[in-house]
């Protein structure tokens, strides 16, 4: 349990009430010697009281350290400079290469425009909400490693593929000497002052771990339901989000699916957590998937409740899962830590009962408020098309309440709430804070992660949801553009590299979003995979069209192509592939990849001949009359002479001859002609070893 038992405050609360940012308010704090991980870290509330009154006497944070770190950059400016002179040469040809081969030329009245504008916002990064560490690394020419770098200074651990918030991403942006800017239409009018009523709230609780450690396992005799049997190879494919009564409080559950190529799911869910479960089996211990699964917990600042779990099973050992966690920085209360931990066994149920009372005290312990009055504030956990409803979502209610008829904001997309449904279909006049709640209708699917909030009107709705696609359409041109022109410079670079173009749909935004992401993290340095296109629903003729203009190939994830698609892919000759268990998806993958690469060149033995005449003529050479001793010598074969066991010349047979007619193979106690290209210089007694190159296919 934690240390602190009295109220605190959010960094980013604080922030508001100083009227300043989260980025300045962090790095005044660094500069005063306390150290917070982001905005999400909390202050005892006293500390806090301190640190407004030192900045209301008149300090400015974050003036002086802007001014040192401006002063940084421009004195490593040079260095930098000289590192980039020669891909900025490069670049440039590639465009002009590319403008030849567009046959737009020197159009040169265009030029001086292009360079003001590049001038005048060359350090002004605009960025949306939820913008990925690739994305980043994208937008500012940086390598993804140098950013995740940068968020390790800054105390926090994040993966190449998760997504940061707004204040995140501009204190990154800030390391590297640029300025972040909210893209157009991400700013959403304000409607928090119409919230009130602040109130103790439900916890919401991720439950994390590795595979097969029993995470749908302990939910089920929680809910007292089965939901693994019912998924495609008995493990939880999708996020689900579930709500217990237990001792007159109701506690919020998120199940995130266990498997490793869910990462990116499991970051988001615990984005919108309070606490996080993490269940590790007794006998199996701390696994690759659990440390994930820590990193995530500690990057959102979330506290966790450790979990023993297979407690019943007779290979059972505690201790060592102890031990194991305070090798990853969590110290469970019996370690002398503050981290709660609690010995389960999730098939009979045993200290089930201990978890949530544990649950409940952490809880009380965070004093959980929000405001439960206004126009709802969410955050989306999970978008499909649903027969009958058409775009649904999962929304878990952050602030206020969402109601039955309130037009919303969800991304670049919009709508009207015509349904809410909570997780035993049953319908609801509307959604209170703390809950995950079922959502229809969307105009078009949001993106996983996505802020749901409720606006005034559908008139407002519409226009920010324009204004919004208007932004991200901008966006992603200028990142095909920068895309393209990144793989031809490296290609130019580093030589010919292969690529996998792959085309991805399915039935749920989350599953389509992580399996794009854990494809593209199976590329190497020899071969690359190019999600050239992702979305929900059925494969169409659009996505076959794309698919052979880019010489790709489509995956659907339950979901099958329509009849035009059918046609259009049999006309194309494009390979429709579909699957209903991921598993599978990876492994084809995998092995379409082990096609690209290229394969190894083997020398293999395939005969031995001894030379025991020696013939020679002015038309025909030298010649050697040789007795095949093992194995066959074919007339294409590598030839390595031996002389007492040395070699003397490696070459090619020049002609295989048998009672002077050119045969194609010689086989073991038969006697030929050889004459070795290029070589004369033979002797009686030599041996005549062939070999013949052999390619290996090569694997992942």
């Amino acid at each position: 349990m934690p240390k602190n038992k009295g109220k605190t405050v959010r960094i980013y609360e604080l922030a508001e009430e100083l009227d300043m940012s989260s980025s300045d308010l962090i790095r005044f704090l660094k500069d005063e010697g306390i150290e917070v991980k982001s905005h999400m870290s909390t202050l005892p509330e006293n500390e806090a009281i301190q640190i407004k009154q030192k900045i209301q006497s008149g300090i400015k944070p974050g003036k002086e350290k802007k001014g040192k770190k401006v002063k940084k950059i421009e004195s490593t400016e040079d260095v930098k400079e000289t590192k980039k002179e020669k891909k900025i040469k490069a670049k440039k040809k590639v465009k002009q290469v590319v403008a030849k081969l567009e046959g737009i030329g020197k159009k040169k009245r265009y030029k001086k425009k292009e360079k003001k504008e590049e001038v005048k916002e060359d350090n002004i990064i605009p960025i949306g909400e939820g913008t990925s560490v690739s994305e980043l690394s994208e937008l500012i020419d940086t390598p993804p490693n140098e950013i995740i770098g940068a968020c390790l200074n800054l105390g926090m651990q994040v993966t190449i593929n998760q997504r940061l918030n707004f204040d995140t991403a501009s204190l990154i942006l800030e390391e590297f000497g640029f300025t972040a800017e909210l893209s157009e239409g991400y700013e959403v009018p304000e409607v928090e002052q119409k919230r009130h009523d602040i109130r103790q709230r439900t916890p919401i609780v991720t439950v994390m771990g590795h595979v097969d450690h029993g995470k749908t396992t302990l939910l089920d005799y929680i809910r007292n339901t089965r939901v693994a049997a019912q998924e495609s190879g008995g493990i939880t494919q999708k996020i689900g989000a579930y709500h217990i009564n237990y001792l007159n409080h109701t506690i919020t559950f998120i199940d995130t699916p266990g498997h490793e190529a869910f990462t990116a799911m499991r970051a988001r869910g615990a984005n919108v957590t309070d606490i996080v479960v993490l269940v590790v089996a007794a006998n199996d211990g701390v696994k690759p998937q659990t440390i994930e699964a820590i990193d995530h917990a500690k990057a959102a600042g979330v506290p966790i409740i450790a979990v023993i779990n297979k407690m019943d099973l007779a290979s059972a050992n505690p201790e060592k899962v102890r031990s194991d966690l305070a090798e990853n920085d969590i110290l469970v209360q019996e370690y002398g830590g503050d981290v709660l931990c609690v010995e389960i066994s999730a098939l009979k149920g045993t200290g089930v009962g201990e978890l949530l009372d544990a649950i409940l005290l952490l809880s009380e312990d965070l004093d959980l408020k929000a405001p439960t009055k206004g126009p709802g504030l969410g955050v989306i956990l999970e978008a499909k098309i649903w027969k009958g409803l058409g775009n649904v979502a999962t929304v878990v209610v952050k602030e206020g309440e969402i109601k039955i008829n309130d037009s919303f904001i969800a991304g670049a997309t919009c709508g009207k709430v015509r349904l809410i449904q909570d997780e035993n279909e049953r319908k609801l006049n509307a959604a209170e804070i703390s809950s995950a709640v079922l959502i229809a209708r969307f105009e078009n699917l949001p993106e996983v992660g996505d802020a749901f909030r409720v606006v005034d009107d559908q008139k407002i709705a519409r226009s920010l949801s324009e204004i919004r696609k208007s932004a991200e359409r901008k966006r992603e041109l200028v990142q095909i553009k920068s895309i393209s022109l990144e793989s031809l410079y490296e290609q130019i670079e580093e030589g010919k590299i292969e690529i996998l173009r792959v085309v991805i749909k399915g039935d749920d935004a989350g599953c389509v979003e992580a399996l794009r992401d854990s494809l593209e993290s199976l590329s190497t340095d020899e071969v690359k995979i190019d999600v050239i296109h992702n979305g929900v629903g059925p494969i169409s003729e659009n996505d076959v069209m794309l698919a052979s203009a880019s010489n790709a190939i489509v995956i659907g994830y339950k979901v099958h192509p329509n009849s035009k698609a059918k046609r259009e892919a049999k006309n194309h000759g494009v390979e429709i592939k579909t699957y209903d268990v991921i598993f599978e998806i990876i492994d084809e993958v995998k092995l379409a990849m082990t096609g690209l690469l290229e394969p190894t060149r083997e020398e293999v033995k395939t005969g031995e001949a001894e030379i025991r005449k020696v013939i020679k003529g002015s038309k025909i050479g030298t010649i050697a009359g040789c007795y095949v001793i093992s194995g066959e010598v074919h007339n294409k074969d590598i030839a390595v002479l031996l002389r007492n066991n040395e070699e003397i010349v490696k070459t090619q047979l020049g002609s295989l001859k048998r009672f002077e007619k050119d045969v194609k193979v010689v086989e073991e106690g038969f006697e030929c002609g050889i004459g070795l290209k290029d070589f004369n210089n033979i002797e009686e007694g030599d041996i005549i070893e062939t070999y013949t190159i052999v390619e290996k296919k090569r694997t992942l």
